[in-house]
């Protein structure tokens, strides 16, 4: 079983940053990709920025040029460098890992773009 711990949420003022952080233990195989999802009250969880292992990025249209997603292969890691941030970036945000095939979340660290 894969576990998966995300830190770095928080309050913050709207153009303010946030560094989110993400680290899988246990019974890892071969994590080929990790992702950061986001879901707002009342609303479907999203996808918004993806890394593979071999370091390739992908970003929701809405997160483009302000979030930069990033992977440490050594430590099982992914972060989240949030920039720019606005009212409707709040959220939950979640990590996933993809191993051997296989999905596991995080628990999940709130969010919150407020003045």
């Amino acid at each position: 079983q894969v576990r998966l711990v995300e830190s770095g949420g928080g309050l913050v003022q709207p153009g303010g940053s946030l560094r989110l952080s993400c680290a899988a233990t246990g019974k890892i195989t071969n994590i080929n990709a990790m992702y950061w999802y986001r879901q707002a009250p009342g609303k479907q969880r999203d996808l918004v920025a993806a890394v593979a292992v071999g370091g390739s990025t992908n970003y929701a249209d809405s997160v483009k040029g302000r979030f930069i997603i990033s992977g440490d292969n050594a430590k099982n890691a992914v972060y989240l460098q949030m920039n720019s941030l606005k009212p409707e970036d709040t959220a939950v945000y979640y990590c996933k890992a993809n191993d051997a095939g296989h999905d596991y979340w995080g628990q999940g660290t709130q969010v919150t773009v407020s003045s």
